[in-house]
């Protein structure tokens, strides 16, 4: 599984930046995929992730309501749409992958196997 994210960069509170997650052919059939950020000195935590079979998805309740995450098969992409961002939003972003029979619970962070480059996302005014 390859994965490789774009979108990152540096925009005022409120603003919105799109990020997105492009897999290797094939991928978003078997794996869930979700969007993870790290702070500095901070853990890696769960962001957003989809599921590989009934678009079910799962936010965070720092984002929920704030960030929408969507798929598009056909071009093998998973977006991560972010709006009304905060300070607290800053970080690097990752795009991970787990083979959806491999697990029971959709999005935590330690059950993700492979994982993009990562993404800066920066909010300040």
């Amino acid at each position: 599984v390859q994965l490789v994210e774009s979108g990152g960069g540096s925009v005022q509170p409120g603003g919105s930046l799109r990020l997105s997650c492009a897999a290797s052919k094939d991928t978003l059939n078997y794996y869930h995929i979700g969007w993870f950020r790290q702070a500095p000195g901070k853990e890696r935590e769960e962001v957003s992730c989809i599921s590989s079979s009934d678009d079910s998805t799962y936010y965070s309740d720092a984002v929920k309501g704030r960030f929408t995450i969507s798929r598009d098969n056909a071009e093998n992409t998973v977006y991560l749409q972010m709006n009304s961002l905060k300070p607290e939003d800053t970080g690097v972003y990752y795009c991970g992958a787990v083979f959806w029979a491999a697990v029971q619970r959709m999005c935590v962070t330690d059950d993700y196997e492979s994982w993009g480059q990562g993404t800066q996302v920066t909010v300040s005014s």
